[in-house]
């Protein structure tokens, strides 16, 4: 079984732009907590050996690509053991423009676990057309465009639409999507549209509104169709998801 996989991208300075889905569940910070941060302020504390953070601290200012592994603590306070590969980005220039990390919870991973690609050390992220900043950097136009113009509130909104206000194709749109966010296109927009659900469902300005209406102001085209997502997605129906929230808060 491939582990999960915390994805940091960083600037030349070591703040943090873009962190995954998998770096959320490892340390408990969402991209909001992480953005602007540098990783090892963070993510280190009180038991973080110091001969490691001057170790890793030499790597990253020597820009080469390394593996290493450090004490890290989670944002509940909880100590674990962090196995990392970092590498450099430079642009056309050979300047340096980025770090990408990937990193893994090496107290539940073995050893034999981290024989996967993305912990090689090679050369496909050593230019300014690694792929894999590419598709993070499409990525993050992705989630601003749903996150600023909310167009997954029209349940007509296609990949291609999509992909053509990017200045993309489907193809690369779609994959980049299913890398990053470990599903397809329709399920990470349909995540949108249940969030927005949920902030309808229990807010006093649409209790005027039936399910099937929120469904509909969410993007969705019929009752069936959002009562299946939605319990996809939450593990809740609708009026479970209400009921849940009103016994939590009484």
């Amino acid at each position: 079984m491939v582990p999960n996989i915390a994805v940091i991208l960083t600037d030349a300075r070591k703040h943090i732009l873009w962190v995954n889905n998998d770096f959320t569940e490892l340390t408990g910070y969402t991209l909001g907590e992480a953005i602007g941060r540098q990783p090892g302020r963070l993510l280190q504390g009180a038991d973080t050996d110091p001969n490691d953070v001057r170790r890793i601290g030499q790597a990253l200012s020597a820009q080469i690509p390394f593996k290493d592994e450090i004490l890290n603590y989670r944002k509940n306070g909880e100590a674990y053991t962090c196995r990392l590969v970092i590498h450099p980005v430079f642009d056309a220039q050979h300047e340096l423009c980025n770090f990408i990390a990937f990193e893994v919870d090496g107290d539940k991973v073995s050893d034999d676990e981290l024989n996967i690609p993305l912990l090689d050390l090679d050369n496909k992220y050593s230019t300014s057309s690694l792929k894999g900043v590419e598709e993070v950097q499409l990525f993050l136009k992705l989630k601003h465009f749903l996150e600023k113009d909310q167009p997954y509130l029209d349940p007509n909104l296609t990949l291609k639409c999509t992909a053509d206000h990017l200045h993309t194709n489907t193809k690369y749109l779609s994959q980049v999507v299913n890398h990053l966010s470990n599903h397809n296109f329709q399920y990470f927009i349909n995540t949108f549209r249940v969030n927005e659900a949920k902030h309808k469902l229990l807010s006093d300005d649409y209790q005027h509104l039936t399910l099937y209406g929120i469904a509909l102001q969410c993007g969705f085209k019929n009752k069936s169709t959002f009562y299946k997502v939605f319990k996809e997605i939450t593990n809740l129906t609708p009026r479970e998801f209400i009921m849940f929230h009103k016994n939590r808060n009484n």
